[in-house]
């Protein structure tokens, strides 16, 4: 027979948004009833513990974005809450690069850019850039973004979870959502039937399939793309900074980049590769076939129709797979590189990017539905784990406190 819970919120999915959801919850009704639950065992297990740790600044987005606003207070959030729990964060700052004068406009647009949105970024020219890093290299000017800093999203999700435990709300693991039943209950993997007040669909790679089963999604689906970055293991470092290129503000992947771990590593990257099932990581790992057959589906027509220009992307994300191609691409942004240290593919993680269905375009912004039975975070979109604070505020204000 099936346990029945009963809750004031039901939150699934225990990722960075997950969890700052719940906490923006207790923190204004801490004696509300506040159950998370995690089909995996234990937090952070996808994209919220497999990216690159990037505290970013924010003048990458339009002023009239939602990720121009929630990335520049996140990292401000952020990186109070990692000091204030004693948490690891290297200030290793970023410059944004131009590969040869035709980009010195996109290194203008992104100063622009991150002046309208009230972040803390300068041009400098080819000397000051020397002074900050020696080995990078730019034509003319660089865009410097002293705010950029790196953590262990790892670690801050563990310990958001200590501080969301200690303060009461509830996590139960090895409980995904199953399916839907009734009006707003819901059983999980695990066999409970939970019924919520409220129930917040934080899911992640899967947020759109349980939307659905609440009508909502309708115009939406997501397409996974994976990312994995090449780990530098010589001896001298080559690099002191996060170097990036002047990304094509027409699709939401920033290029390949050099980036400091919080341990003070260097890793290239990211690969933005098209991935056949949600949770592709590696090899035949979680595979689904139901999965293929739909994320092949939608992508044979993207590539068809070369909807945002995927079938290049496609290609030239492909070839990533060839290490030579791929530490060439990050040759051009320093003087000079000992590409034989990058030798150790980091672990994959997947972006769960929601693509509008109607217009084939990928979604660029954040995007949530929701009704007074249940809200839903379809588009989480990158990045997301910077952003994670002020948006979780900006979701209860504009679709829990209203109900």
């Amino acid at each position: 027979m099936n346990s029945q819970l009963n809750c004031d919120y039901l939150i699934i999915g225990a990722g960075i948004i997950g969890m700052a959801l719940a906490r923006e919850l207790h923190s204004r009704h801490p004696s509300a009833d506040i159950l998370v639950i995690e089909k995996e065992p234990d937090v952070a297990r996808h994209s919220s513990g497999r990216n690159s740790g990037v505290l970013h600044a924010g003048f990458y987005y339009t002023a009239d974005s939602l990720k121009a606003r929630f990335t520049r207070d996140g990292n401000r959030l952020l990186r109070e809450y990692v000091k204030s729990r004693g948490l690891a964060i290297n200030e290793c700052h970023k410059v944004v690069v131009a590969s040869d004068e035709s980009e010195i406009e996109g290194v203008l647009e992104l100063q622009r850019r991150g002046e309208r949105n009230g972040v803390n970024v300068r041009i400098v020219d080819e000397q000051e850039l020397a002074e900050i890093d020696p080995n990078a290299k730019t034509t003319g000017i660089a865009l410097y973004s002293p705010d950029t800093a790196t953590v262990d999203p790892s670690q801050v999700c563990h310990a958001l979870k200590t501080d969301l435990e200690q303060s009461g709300v509830r996590f139960l693991f090895n409980q995904g959502y199953r399916h839907r039943r009734g009006e707003n209950a819901i059983v999980t993997t695990g066999g409970l039937v939970i019924e919520p007040g409220l129930l917040i669909n934080a899911a992640g790679l899967y947020a759109d399939y349980i939307a659905r089963e609440y009508s909502f999604s309708q115009n939406y689906t997501i397409i996974p793309f994976k990312g994995i970055y090449l780990k530098y293991t010589g001896k001298q470092k080559p690099v002191c900074t996060n170097i990036y290129p002047v990304p094509n503000l027409q699709n939401p992947f920033l290029g390949v980049h050099y980036t400091i771990t919080v341990d003070g590593g260097i890793e290239i990257g990211p690969t933005a590769i098209p991935a056949f099932w949600r949770e592709n990581y590696v090899g035949l790992d979680n595979f689904n076939l139901g999965e293929l057959f739909e994320i092949i589906g939608w992508e044979s027509r993207l590539f068809l129709a070369d909807s945002f220009g995927f079938r290049s992307l496609a290609f030239e994300e492909l070839r990533k797979y060839n290490r030579s191609y791929f530490t060439g691409l990050a040759v051009k942004m320093v003087k000079q590189l000992d590409t034989d240290g990058f030798n150790q593919w980091s672990k994959s993680g997947i972006r769960a990017q929601l693509l509008n269905k109607t217009t084939k375009e990928l979604v660029m912004d954040f995007v949530v539905e929701g009704d007074s039975r249940s809200v839903h975070v379809l588009n989480a979109v990158s990045p997301a784990f910077t952003c994670s604070f002020p948006f979780a505020t900006w979701v209860v204000d504009n679709y829990i406190s209203r109900l």
